[in-house]
């Protein structure tokens, strides 16, 4: 895990890859629990007995479960400079290229590309920075990622 102990360390990082985090496994379960969540009940996700016998000879995560990682996979490969408070802005460019089969192992790799201060509109005071990070979500021994996106993080003071 890379730390960062002031912003501008952290931008000092932009147009690189900053930080790489540890294999998590996307388990059954994990895939079951979002389905219910979120009312995705296709077979492909949820059906081991259909999807042995589908495209993929296995059941495959959501790709909006992969997405949805990206904080979790951040906080194993970046520590941030400490901060009031920070929020997910939004995402840019969301590509899902290729299956995570349940029970696979994922990575994510983050390249700052993009760090600008914010400011409250009315003192124009700087009230924290927001970064643009490009997310590419990994499958253990494949060679083309799962998931490639770009996340918006912003950090208040």
């Amino acid at each position: 895990m890379r730390t960062f102990k002031h912003v501008e360390e952290v931008k000092a990082c932009l147009g690189q890859e900053v930080g790489v985090s540890e294999w998590i496994t996307l388990t059954q379960e994990m895939i079951n629990q979002f389905a219910q969540a979120t009312g995705d009940l296709q077979w492909i996700h949820t059906d081991l007995t259909r999807a042995a016998d589908g495209p993929f000879k296995t059941t495959i995560a959501h790709g909006f479960l992969t997405l949805s990682l990206i904080p979790q996979l951040f906080s194993k490969a970046l520590e941030l400079p400490p901060t009031r408070m920070a929020i997910n802005y939004g995402l840019n460019k969301v590509r899902f290229t290729n299956p995570v089969p349940a029970n696979a192992q994922v990575r994510g790799r983050f390249q700052l590309t993009e760090l600008q201060p914010l400011s409250d509109l009315q003192t124009n005071k700087e009230t924290g920075f927001q970064m643009t990070w490009q997310v590419t979500i990994e499958v253990q021994g494949q060679d083309k990622p799962a998931c490639i996106a770009e996340s918006i993080i912003r950090r208040y003071h």
